[in-house]
This record gives structure tokens, sequence and C-alpha cells, in this order.
């Protein structure tokens, strides 16, 4: 198997693995209980916390622990907007067209409920966020800003520090989704960093285990508890998932590593450029969307125009590489990605694009052995899509 879906989730890293067995063996114990065995557990989940902290830049207890990515976005939104008092109107929350869908289908939600107004910014081709538009919104004084520093389908980097700059100087809270970013890149939320006063990240996006997701909170934030009770210091009951929390450290401690030389992801961009440029030599009319802007090093979105890419991912399922689509099939038809529609992608590409995503752990043979596998499948797709259309050429 070549996996190149690593935006979806990551392969367990060998530290992480180890931190959720001892906590299955040996930390077991509930971390809310007072005898030793308990406060032992409670120790090590603070030892986690504090890895989290140094692998974004932040203090231990502006860490907070939850579900998952899309808890903390919606606990970060949902948060600010119930610490505030009703208003008629209600509050406006501004976006981008290019968000996950855990903020882009929140958002019409909360509007439907009659808890806030939605504003969406405007994106070139490219899907970077026009920092005008974001200026004009903030004129309106919004009750909080969502966007993701880097796109889950696309990889392209958005100019959160200068988003950020704009937001601290009109004193509105900026939420920063930083799922796809955080271990795969510097992350330094200090003075010389994006001033988030919110920041979202996954454990499982870097080599950890699904389960878990954290939110750091940093000082001045009021954020109404969305699940009340004593748990992380009051801001999210339940009782900790131990082993996940464990791993989620244990993986910030192999990425801050493996991030504090530059040449390690220097050596996989150049896997991923070798990739694109590969594929478009051989597959004419292929286009790289989101080329010309500043993407992470590991996400290539390809489009194949007049193909679909349910198919395409199908062949190259049966050929033993994994990727995925910015597309979600339903009653039966394949609609385009909302991203790739909002960075106006023509739709003979859009329905026939196609998510490749490296990881720190995918080598040269398996790039090269998925171009082939690729290639060849695009081209016999092609082939028998023009025969179906002209059964006597």
């Amino acid at each position: 198997m070549i996996y190149l879906d690593n935006n979806a989730t990551t392969r367990p890293c060998p530290g992480a693995i180890a931190a959720a067995h001892f906590a299955m063996e040996e930390a077991w114990q509930n971390p809310s209980s007072t005898h030793r065995p308990g406060q032992q557990t409670r120790a090590k989940i603070e030892m986690a916390r504090r890895s989290i902290a140094e692998l974004v830049g932040c203090l231990p207890r502006e860490v907070l622990f939850t579900s998952s990515g899309t808890e903390a976005i919606h606990l970060a939104i949902r948060g600010v907007l119930g610490a505030r008092p009703r208003t008629d109107p209600p509050p406006l929350v501004v976006s981008s067209p290019v968000e996950h869908s855990a903020v882009r289908e929140l958002l019409p939600e909360l509007e439907a409920r009659g808890e806030a107004r939605a504003r969406w910014l405007k994106v070139d081709g490219a899907g970077r966020l026009s920092l005008d538009s974001l200026a004009e919104a903030i004129a309106e004084k919004p009750a909080i800003v969502s966007l993701q520093w880097a796109n889950n389908e696309t990889g392209v980097i958005q100019p959160i520090h200068e988003a950020a700059r704009l937001c601290a100087a009109a004193g509105v809270v900026l939420h920063c989704d930083g799922v796809q970013w955080v271990g795969k890149e510097e992350t330094r939320l200090s003075a010389d960093g994006p001033a988030a006063p919110l920041l979202t990240l996954s454990p499982h996006k870097f080599h950890g285990l699904k389960g878990v997701g954290c939110l750091v909170i940093r000082p001045g934030v009021r954020l109404r508890p969305q699940m009340p009770g004593h748990q992380e210091l009051g801001r999210r009951a339940g009782t900790e998932n131990v082993p996940g929390i464990l791993a989620a450290g244990a993986a910030a401690d192999e990425a801050r590593t493996w991030l504090s030389d530059p040449s390690f992801r220097a050596q996989q961009g150049v896997l991923r450029d070798r990739f694109e440029n590969a594929i478009v030599a051989g597959c004419p009319g292929a286009v790289v969307n989101g080329a010309g802007a500043p993407r992470l090093w590991n996400t290539s979105n390809i489009g194949f125009p007049r193909l679909e890419a349910e198919a395409i991912l199908l062949a190259l399922s049966e050929r033993g590489v994994c990727a995925s689509a910015g597309a979600a099939c339903a009653s039966g038809s394949l609609d385009p990605s909302p991203v790739l529609r909002a960075m106006g992608i023509a739709p003979e590409v859009a329905h026939g694009s196609v998510r490749f995503s490296l990881s720190r752990q995918t080598t040269r043979e398996e790039i090269d052995r998925a171009v082939e596998i690729a290639i060849r499948c695009v081209n016999s797709l092609r082939a028998s899509t023009s025969a179906a259309i002209d059964p006597g050429s």
C-alpha cells in the first residue's frame, strides 16, 4: 500500500503507539481520582499538555483537550458567542468559503438558530484570502473571525499573520484552524508569531491517535463551556481520553524534533514537487489546483479534466494507492468540492480533482511508484471514456 491520504489521517508514530499502550496497561486510572494512582495518571496528562504547548509555543494551562479538531472548532466559535450577551441582530461571525466543513457547515446552522450572522470573505483563484475583504468585515465589529492556517484540500496557506494583526488592531477575536498546519510547519504563538487568541489542532494529523483534539485559549478570551463540568479547568467536561492524550504528547515531541531541522521539510517538499511534475507531464491537461500560492509541503490537489474523481480513486485503490477527493457522493451524483467551487475552478476540472497528501514518512520509492500507477490509471480511464463517447473510433 502506498498511502497518500495523510491530510485525512496519519499513521501513528512509534512514540504515540508506545504511549497509548502504556496508558492502557499502567495509566488506566481515572485522572480525577484523589488516590495516588489517579494522580500519577493526572501527572502524565499534564506532561502531554506541556508537550503540546511546547509544539505551538504557548503555556500548558492554555491547552484544552477535546475529543477532536471539530469539537475544538465548535467550542471556539460557540464558546465565544455564548460568552456574549444576546443581541438583536445576532452577533456577526466572519469566515471564508474555503474553510473546513467543521466551520463551513456550522455557520449556516448558527444562522438558522438565530445565534449568529455569517459573512463570507472573498478568496482569489488559488483560494487565498482577500485581506481587503477581511478589513471591510472587521470594520463591522464581528464577535469572532475564523480562518484556517492551511487548506485541507489544496494545502494553500493563508496570510494568517496579517489577518491576526488586523484582528488584534481592531480588538476582534481570531480563531485559527491550525489542524492541517500544526505538526507539519513551525508554529510559534509568541510575540513574533500570529497573535491568534484561539488555535485548534488535531494530533492525528501529525502521527498521533484519533479521538483527541486541542484548543489553545490565550489569556483574555472569554469562552462559555459547551459541556460544563470540572475537567479541563471547568472548560470542557468528560473523563479524559488518557491513551489518546498521552499519544498526542508523544506525537508532539516527535513532531517538534522533526521540525527542528528545516531540511526534513525541504526534502519532503521536493518529493511533492517531483510527484506533481511527473503527473502533469504524464497526463496532458492535468492541472495543480492552488499552484502558484504558498502551500504546505505535503499537499497536492490535481485536477484531471472530464474525468470523475471517484473513478480515479477506485482505480488507484485497486492498484494499492490511497488518495482522496474533496467531493461528496450524494444521491448518486458526485458534487464538486465547495472549496474548489469557491476558487472558481472549472466544473470539468473540479469533478476530476484528487488530493494526494504526503507525510514525513513518505519515501521517494513510494512517490515514483505512485506516479507510474496514477498515470496508468488516468490515461486508461481517458481511453475508456473516449471509447464510450465514440464507440466507432
